[in-house]
């Protein structure tokens, strides 16, 4: 008998209630009407890897036309509903759809083939995309890949293939040019950057104070970043959002498919930079914490530097502020889940407001100047 968790243990997490027998009649209906002929819906299932936002649901769909019969796999997308406790305040599934058809559309970036958009919200209760299933595995976050699977299981070597690569694909998106005007729907008056943190700071009063939840090392989070703002956050460029390895299925250690576009936004390329680093030590720091060795050697904050500059051409800059923005901003991410978990009786309302934050001990020491870098 042992008290030690098992580190290799999905914890459940609920996401979407809806029934999949359901959607699939649903959706037959609407692809038959799509394509014109009757089509046949089979293989419905939840991927089990998938993200903790949106709901996906993947299907294998058959229908014949002039008597050519064609076929595909292929992932539906859609906003969870109301009563699953979601994690952002607004799920814009068009505007997802624009921004992945426009990347595809000015780069060489890897994206799924999109095929419809549907933004009548009597199919399903909300907008929704199918594009082409590619085949691929991902590291996973539940469990953290710091843990076990293929990711952990690969050599040094292997594991670099996978962390360029990821960078490699910020880097493309990035080169887009003319991204404001690529992308109008995520532009807008003033500074990208401002537009972006007020974002933020209206997702936490609907995620958590307009509840009466306020939390303190949030607060701190928002008052650090006011007072360390950039003088100059560089040119605005189309910034993935999510940008981590665990949204990009690979074939072997190669990026073939660049995935979950909903944070996408106009600003600074550190905010994806940040991110990508922050997101990893978040995991990394988990593993410290169950005295496990992680993956000290992935994704090393002056390896991403090193690689995205050799690859972009572009001096880093500002990346204290924008790795402490990503911690917050997960801030947020984690105690909306948490305040989920709860809701479906998942766990246990905390007693000090500052463990809804995961990551607390990172945190703060970030904003403190204590946080230990490998």
């Amino acid at each position: 008998m042992t008290d030690d968790p098992d580190l290799s243990a999905r914890h459940s997490l609920t996401v979407t209630e809806r029934d999949v027998d359901e959607l699939g009649e649903r959706l037959a209906t609407w692809l038959s009407a799509r394509v014109g002929a009757e089509a046949t819906v089979s293989e419905l299932s939840k991927p089990s890897a998938g993200g903790m936002s949106s709901t996906t649901i993947l299907f294998d769909a058959t229908w014949s036309v002039d008597g050519v019969r064609e076929s595909g796999s292929f992932v539906l997308r859609m906003a969870p509903e109301d009563g699953s406790f979601p994690i952002f305040q607004a799920y814009d599934l068009p505007l997802q759809y624009a921004v992945m058809s426009g990347v595809a559309a000015a780069s060489d970036v890897p994206v799924p083939a999109l095929r419809w958009l549907e933004t009548d919200e009597s199919v399903f209760g909300s907008p929704f995309f199918v594009m082409d299933r590619v085949d691929g595995r991902a590291p996973t976050d539940n469990p953290p890949y710091v843990f076990f699977g293929w990711l952990f299981d690969a050599t040094a070597t292997e594991r670099a293939l996978v962390a360029d690569g990821a960078v490699d694909m910020i880097a493309r998106i990035h080169a887009i040019d003319d991204a404001p005007q690529r992308f109008p729907e995520l532009d807008g008056e003033g500074s990208a950057l401002r537009r972006h943190f007020d974002a933020q700071r209206d997702w936490y009063r609907w995620a958590l104070t307009d509840d009466g939840i306020e939390i303190p090392l949030i607060e701190r989070g928002f008052a650090w970043l006011e007072a360390n703002w950039p003088t100059n956050p560089g040119a605005d460029v189309l910034n993935w959002g999510d940008a981590r390895p665990g949204n990009i299925l690979y074939d072997g250690f190669t990026p073939v498919a660049v995935l979950d576009w909903e944070m996408a936004a106009l600003g600074p390329r550190e905010l994806d930079l940040g991110w990508i680093i922050f997101i990893h030590r978040f995991f990394q720091d988990i593993a410290t914490r169950f005295d496990q060795p992680g993956l000290p050697d992935y994704l090393r904050r002056d390896d991403v530097v090193a690689t995205y500059e050799r690859l972009s051409g572009h001096t880093v800059a500002n990346l204290d502020f924008f790795i402490i923005y990503a911690a917050v901003r997960h801030a947020i991410v984690m105690a909306r889940v948490k305040r989920r978990m709860i809701h479906f009786g998942e766990d246990t309302v905390p007693d000090d407001l500052d463990d809804y934050v995961m990551h607390r001990a990172s945190l703060s020491a970030l904003l403190d100047g204590t946080y230990e870098w490998d």
